[in-house]
């Protein structure tokens, strides 16, 4: 199964995502990780994306497909994936398309957190960068960059809604039931 986790800041993408992926005996592919590796590695890719980020630079999404690209061809990926991470804007849900272009996603899970309820579990984290302004500013963002995405899958008819308060138990179990 191919999926695509999205949901705002705060929502439990990535921890749900691991959940899930081991349930499904799949991997969770976090761009976020494949970027930290190939720095850590001190691969080609690696070196570009550290040199960008230590600029403050975002990391164009061409490098991006070209790591994401390799990760799917890894033997742990024929049976499946969790993408979580990528994509965030249309055109890098374009660029997605073209890497999987046999074989597209499954399913996209939307995990749907009540905003102030974010803002708590955000809050509560303890992160530096994590104060109510740039918490609201994040959310901004994924309304205006990330949620678009959301129509372009649902003309799929790929989209499922969890809800995503409660225990990350009973959040995986949702999520695993509504995937069946």
């Amino acid at each position: 199964m191919r999926l695509l986790f999205l949901g705002p800041p705060g929502a439990g993408k990535g921890t749900q995502a691991e959940r899930v992926a081991q349930r499904l005996g799949i991997p969770h592919i976090s761009t976020g990780e494949m970027f930290r590796r190939h720095v850590s590695s001190g691969t080609d890719l690696g070196r570009r994306v550290k040199a960008l980020m230590e600029a403050g630079e975002y990391v164009p999404d061409e490098i991006t497909g070209q790591m994401l690209a390799g990760r799917l061809t890894d033997s742990d990926c024929a049976g499946g994936f969790i993408l979580d991470g990528f994509p965030r804007t249309l055109p890098q849900a374009e660029l997605l398309d073209r890497l999987l272009a046999e074989d597209p996603l499954d399913r996209v899970v939307s995990l749907e957190v009540d905003s102030q309820v974010l803002l708590e579990r955000m809050l509560a984290r303890g992160r530096a960068d994590d104060t109510p302004d740039t918490i609201r500013r994040r959310l901004e963002v994924y309304e205006t960059q990330t949620a678009p995405l959301l129509e372009f899958y649902g003309r799929r008819g790929i989209v499922s809604t969890v809800e995503g308060s409660g225990s990350i138990p009973e959040i995986c179990e949702r999520i695993i039931a509504a995937l069946r």
